[in-house]
């Protein structure tokens, strides 16, 4: 019996740079994807997280699931740069991932350098 849509969390296994972002989305590994994403060690994957969105340890849950294989943690909060929270920063520092916010186009830039020098670098990425 043929089944209707089925709708899946987006995901794509494997780590791939960043072609292009903006439009209120980004490309890479010649698809792309409407909304913010996280770039992590296990792929990247939709994150549902908007510039206006108040960056709690919750909405980094996935991030803090995969901190043996992360070093770096790029952290791209929109077209302005935003600190990040106290509790977020410990919550980090406690699984010795260094942080650093930065607008998204920064993030995307130094996310692809550190990616093509195989460094332990993972990215949040809010969708500008």
């Amino acid at each position: 019996m043929a089944r209707g849509i089925e709708i899946r969390e987006a995901h794509f296994p494997g780590r791939a740079p960043i072609e292009a972002y903006g439009n209120g989305g980004f490309r890479f590994a010649d698809m792309s994807h409407r909304g913010s994403i996280l770039c992590l060690p296990s792929g990247i994957y939709g994150w549902d997280v908007t510039g206006d969105a108040a960056l709690t340890p919750a909405l980094f849950e996935k991030v803090l699931a995969e901190t043996r294989e992360i070093e770096f943690l790029l952290v791209g909060t929109g077209m302005e740069i935003r600190p990040l929270p106290a509790d977020l920063k410990a919550a980090l520092r406690a699984a010795d991932v260094s942080s650093d916010p930065m607008s998204t186009g920064a993030a995307v830039r130094t996310y692809n350098v550190m990616l093509a020098e195989s460094r332990a670098v993972a990215a949040a990425l809010i969708a500008v």
